[in-house]
């Protein structure tokens, strides 16, 4: 896989001040791309982020709860800003279930070191890539489809 852009904007959302000083110090050691992180302590003051910081990938802890969690997932992906921005969710367990379906990764946290959030941001790059790619491509043959059987 390919190198992340020179420069990643982060934004992290969470209620913990630990663990995101914990996520933070991970994203300073990302020695392959430089690092500008904005933190948010709710989705309200995450989205006020958004005014003047332009991230390209969005963490989310999954500490602010199930209601919370799946509402800023559901925000996100639906909001014209950030609809196709990466987001990854740090999970206590892995036996939690998925908030919202949309978030492209999950990090345990027991597991989280610089190596895996880069991979994290690699792998959700790509598969984000991948949907805008499939859903250009759908409405392409959507519309050729369409023309097909007006045609008939």
């Amino acid at each position: 896989m390919g190198a992340l852009a020179e420069e990643m904007n982060v934004l992290m959302i969470g209620n913990n001040p630990l663990e995101l000083a914990k996520v933070f110090n991970c994203l300073k050691n990302i020695r392959e791309s430089k690092v500008i992180a904005e933190t948010a302590f709710d989705l309200k003051s995450g989205l006020q982020r958004l005014t003047k910081f332009k991230p390209n990938f969005i963490i989310i802890d999954d500490n602010l709860g199930r209601r919370e969690l799946t509402k800023a997932v559901g925000s996100f992906s639906h909001f014209r800003k950030t609809k196709n921005i990466p987001v990854t969710v740090l999970k206590n367990s892995n036996y939690q279930e998925a908030f919202g379906g949309v978030a492209m990764n999950y990090i345990l946290k027991e597991n989280l070191t610089q190596e895996s959030l880069y991979s994290a941001f690699r792998s959700s790059l790509v598969s984000s890539q991948a949907q805008w790619f499939l859903k250009k491509v759908y409405r392409k043959r959507k519309g050729q489809l369409k023309r097909l059987l007006a045609h008939r």
